[in-house]
C-alpha cells in the first residue's frame, strides 16, 4: 500500500486515479429527493440520497430526509452519511438519531465557513444549555464540553418529550477541517478518529453513528473510508489485502459522490497507511499522534461572524426553506467558483507541508532501522568479547590458584 502511494504520488496521478474512481461509480435512483416537497428539505441540488439507502423517517407523514445508511459488512460497520441540517431540518435530524438507535453524531464542519452558513446551529450552546424541536417532539441539553484545539467533545441529552425517554448522545466535532480540504495532517485526523472509536460508539451493539459535514459526501466519505479500511485491516490475516479503491467503490454504492478531490483521496490513503502502523502493533505512535496534533493548544477561530441563533421550530412540519431555495442556488456556485482559486493555492500549501511531514516519518522510521541494524551487527561481537574477558579472567584466576 505504502509502495502504491509513492508510486502514485511520485507521478503525479491523484486526479487520474480520482477520475478512474468517479467513472467506475455505479450511479443509481434518487427520485424521492427531487419531488417538489422534498427540495427544501435538500441543502444542495446536486447532492441527493440514492433510493435504495436513503434513511427514512418513521413517525411523519413525510419520511424524507437528506440521509443514507453505508452498510459494510465485512467491516461491520455502519454510517449515516447525511447532510449539515438546515434551519426546517433540524427536528427530523434528531429525530432520525433516535429513531436509528445513534450513539455518536460527528460534525466534520464548522456552522459558518468563509462567510457562509454550512450548517444550522442544531445542539444548544453552552450560554442556552437547551433547544427544543417542537415539530418533532425532541429537547436536546447539553451536559458537558470539553473544547481542544482542533475539535470540541460533547455529551447531549436526548429527550423524547411524547415518552420523556432520555438518551445520551455523543457529539464529536471537527472544528478545522477545511471545505473541499483536507486535515492539517494525519495524526491530528487519527488523533480524533480514535477518539471517536475509544467511545465505543461505533461498535455494532449500537445504532449507526451519524457522519455530517456540510453536503454530506466529501470529508464525511474521508472519515468513513478511513474507518473502514483500518477495520478491515485490524480483522484480516493479510493487512495488506484492503483494496482502498475497491472500498471506495463499494461506499459509494450507498451514497453519491463520496470523496470530493483528488487531494481527499491522497489524504485518506496517507492516514490509512499511518493508521496501519497501529493496527500492525506499534502502540506508541498513538502518543506520536497526539503530540503533534498539539491538541491542548487555544482553538483558532476563523475571522467570521458568528452563526446567527436558529429560530425555533414551528409547529408546522415543514416549515420554510432557506439555503435550498432555488434563488439562492446561483449566487452559491458563484462564491464557490471565486473560492476555487483560493482553495488552489491552500492546497499547494498543504501539499507541500504534508509532504513535508511524510519525510519526517519516513526519516525517523529510516533512523530507528539503522540503530536496529547497528545493534544486530555490533551484538555478537561485543557477545564475543564478553565471553573472552570472562575466560581469560577465569583462566588467570585459575593458574593464580595453581600456582598458590
Amino acid at each position: 500500500m505504502e509502495r502504491q502511494f509513492e508510486d502514485i504520488d511520485s507521478t503525479g496521478r491523484w486526479h487520474n486515479l480520482y477520475m478512474e474512481i468517479r467513472n467506475l461509480s455505479h450511479e443509481c435512483s434518487y427520485k424521492v429527493a427531487k419531488y417538489p416537497e422534498n427540495r427544501i428539505r435538500n441543502r444542495y441540488r446536486d447532492v441527493s440520497p440514492y433510493d435504495h439507502s436513503r434513511v427514512k423517517l418513521k413517525n411523519l407523514e413525510n419520511d424524507y430526509i437528506n440521509a443514507s445508511l453505508i452498510v459494510m459488512e465485512e467491516a461491520q460497520r455502519n454510517y449515516i452519511l447525511t447532510q449539515g441540517p438546515l434551519r426546517n431540518t433540524c427536528g427530523h435530524f434528531w429525530l432520525m438519531v433516535w429513531e436509528q438507535r445513534t450513539k455518536a453524531v460527528i460534525m466534520l464542519n464548522r456552522v459558518i465557513e468563509k462567510g457562509s452558513e454550512k450548517c444550522a446551529q442544531y445542539w444548544p450552546t453552552p450560554e442556552e444549555r437547551e433547544m427544543s424541536f417542537k415539530d418533532t417532539n425532541f429537547v436536546v441539553k447539553l451536559l458537558s464540553e470539553d473544547v481542544k484545539s482542533y475539535y470540541t467533545i460533547r455529551v447531549l441529552e436526548l429527550q423524547n418529550t411524547d415518552t420523556q425517554e432520555t438518551r445520551e448522545i455523543y457529539h464529536f466535532h471537527y472544528t478545522t477541517w477545511p471545505d473541499f480540504g483536507v486535515p492539517e495532517s494525519p495524526a491530528s485526523f487519527l488523533n480524533f478518529l480514535f477518539k471517536v472509536r475509544e467511545s465505543g460508539s461505533l461498535e455494532v451493539q449500537h445504532g449507526p453513528s451519524v457522519v455530517h459535514c456540510s453536503a454530506g459526501i466529501g470529508r464525511s466519505g474521508t472519515f468513513s473510508l478511513v474507518d473502514t479500511c483500518l477495520v478491515l485491516m485490524d480483522k484480516r490475516k493479510d493487512p495488506s489485502s484492503v483494496d482502498i479503491q475497491k472500498v471506495l467503490l463499494e461506499m459509494r454504492k450507498y451514497r453519491m459522490g463520496l470523496i470530493q478531490t483528488p487531494d481527499q483521496l491522497r489524504f485518506s490513503y496517507m492516514a490509512i497507511i499511518e493508521g496501519a502502523k497501529y493496527i500492525m502493533g506499534d502502540r506508541s505512535v498513538k502518543n506520536e499522534w497526539q503530540e503533534l496534533a498539539n491538541e491542548g493548544q487555544e482553538p483558532v477561530w476563523e475571522s467570521s461572524e458568528p452563526p446567527p441563533p436558529p429560530p425555533r421550530p414551528t409547529d408546522k412540519l415543514n416549515g420554510d426553506g432557506y439555503e435550498s431555495k432555488e434563488a439562492d442556488w446561483p449566487k452559491q456556485d458563484h462564491e464557490e467558483s471565486i473560492e476555487s482559486c483560493t482553495r488552489q493555492r491552500h492546497r499547494e500549501a498543504r501539499r507541500a507541508a504534508t509532504a513535508q511531514k511524510v519525510q519526517q516519518m519516513k526519516q525517523r522510521l529510516y533512523d530507528t532501522e539503522q540503530k536496529r541494524q547497528r545493534w544486530l551487527y555490533w551484538r555478537p561481537i561485543l557477545l564475543g568479547v564478553g565471553a573472552g574477558v570472562t575466560l581469560a579472567l577465569g583462566l588467570y584466576i585459575g593458574w593464580g590458584m595453581a600456582s598458590q
